[in-house]
């Protein structure tokens, strides 16, 4: 093989690998249909519902984090609501189980930038009925899916206040990479946040939705209702 002399940075500085520049398409307000659980676009018919669902949080423990919420009454929730479905960025869905066919929370695409091919899941909010459950996994996966398959992002990520550790948690459980910790990156109800970072990118998806398809399916579910291995170890 002939000698190839070292590059000189001076002249030859390295850059990143060349990738598709088309500009990704932006979400469409419409609805997505699991297994156990139906994403529909948010809408103020929505907020009788999710106020009913909020009531199962007695102590409010579920808004720690989100920079809204609890709310007072019946009224405030569905002004908020109202507003909330309004917007493009965030783009937020109305999560309905299956099994209680009611809606029982919310989550939304945000951080919506096509030309970079950049996408994130956020806002994320589970009444306690719905926490931990198939149904909550699987909304979250019905997005993802929807980001990087068919709308064919590259960059998905999630981010979350630093001392969140159920959120950390399902972050790490769902495949995404920790990057990092933004350092007083916000003040959010009067106090600061620090935010950690994570991603999936486009070569990761794969696995990462091999591995949740797996803890999704039928096969790993026993008689009562129970995942027979955990999403780790289906990964």
């Amino acid at each position: 093989m002939e000698y190839q002399p070292p590059a000189d940075p001076a002249t030859d500085p390295p850059v990143g690998p060349v990738v598709d520049p088309t500009p990704r398409p932006i979400p469409a307000r419409i609805p997505h249909r699991g297994c156990a659980v139906t994403l529909e676009p948010l809408h103020v018919r929505h907020a009788a519902e999710l106020w009913q669902a909020a009531q199962t949080d007695r102590s409010g423990a579920g808004w720690a984090y989100l920079g809204y919420g609890p709310f007072g009454d019946a009224a405030a929730m569905r002004a908020h609501v109202a507003a909330f479905a309004a917007q493009h960025d965030p783009m937020a869905w109305a999560v309905r189980p299956h099994l209680s066919g009611t809606a029982d929370g919310w989550l939304t695409l945000m951080e919506i930038h096509p030309s970079q091919a950049h996408i994130e899941l956020g806002h994320i909010w589970f009444s306690p009925r719905m926490q931990r459950t198939r149904a909550a996994t699987e909304a979250m996966f019905l997005l993802m899916r929807h980001a990087m398959d068919d709308l064919g992002y590259r960059r998905l990520t999630w981010k979350c206040n630093a001392l969140n550790a159920p959120s950390r948690r399902a972050a790490a459980r769902l495949g995404f990479t920790y990057e990092g910790t933004l350092r007083a990156h916000l003040q959010v109800k009067g106090r600061r946040r620090d935010t950690a970072w994570f991603s999936i990118l486009e070569e990761e998806w794969p696995s990462r939705r091999a591995a949740i398809e797996a803890w999704l399916d039928d096969a790993n579910w026993d008689s009562d209702g129970r995942p027979r291995a955990s999403l780790r170890q289906t990964g």
